[in-house]
């Protein structure tokens, strides 16, 4: 099955170079010129991922991304123009998989595209699971369980916590590397991105986030601890497992 990708960007042009180079490396592509375009073709069909403009007439791309974030996993790549790391900031706070700055090289949206694609969760996913119920995989810690597999992550009640996908990518590593001190290099390179200090902002917005939903006290992490001047620890308290 193709991965299915909406181009959203009011530029004409780079909209149709965009959706041609996608299209021509094998993914099925749709295009919409502005937000109300793209709300009527997400509305009548599903995609896996959204490249979306920030800076378009009327509603823009973050709004548009908020939207989206409330009604699908769908995988977000926003494009902002350069030197507005603003932008690019505020869209990783809003669940963001990734973004990239105009002007940008079309080698470049198929790199990231790929990087995100490889981190959503595939809609056919959730049927497979239930046939396969007895091999996925679960990690416990503290009151919380994360399942790998159905990418989420339930509280000691059994409630889901809000997770967007980004989240769970950051989440996943350090479980599976519990206890172990994570550079953000290592964390940047293990979701799929090149390192670079916009990288580092994104992975600390990310563990950010994270302390919010699974830290009783932010301020005070009990799991995701910051070792000062080198990365990150996991700490699993013992008894807890896989």
């Amino acid at each position: 099955m193709k991965a299915r990708i909406i181009v959203v960007e009011d530029e004409p042009d780079l909209r149709e170079a965009v959706a041609e180079y996608l299209g021509a490396n094998g993914y099925d592509v749709a295009t919409a010129e502005n937000a109300a375009a793209a709300r009527g073709l997400i509305e009548a069909q599903s995609f896996h991922l959204a490249i979306l403009d920030i800076a378009m007439p009327g509603e823009d791309g973050l709004s548009l991304g908020r939207w989206l974030r409330s009604k699908t996993q769908i995988g977000i790549i926003y494009a902002t123009a350069a030197g507005t790391a603003l932008d690019r900031i505020v869209g990783l706070e809003l669940g963001a998989d990734d973004y990239i700055v105009k002007p940008y090289e079309l080698r470049e949206v198929l790199a990231r595209v790929r990087s995100v694609l490889r981190r959503v969760p595939q809609p056919a996913a959730p049927q497979a699971a239930k046939t396969e119920a007895g091999n996925r995989r679960f990690m416990s810690f503290g009151g919380f369980q994360a399942d790998f597999d159905g990418r989420l992550v339930t509280g000691a009640n059994g409630a889901v916590i809000e997770m967007a996908k980004s989240e769970f990518d950051v989440l996943e590593v350090f479980l599976t590397r519990a206890n172990r001190l994570l550079t953000r290099a290592a964390i940047s390179e293990a979701i799929g991105f090149v390192e670079d200090p916009e990288s580092s902002r994104a992975v600390d917005i990310r563990i950010m986030r994270l302390r919010k939903k699974i830290e009783a006290d932010p301020a005070n992490p009990k799991f995701l601890r910051t070792v000062r001047g080198e990365g990150y620890i996991f700490s699993l308290p013992t008894g807890d497992s896989n």
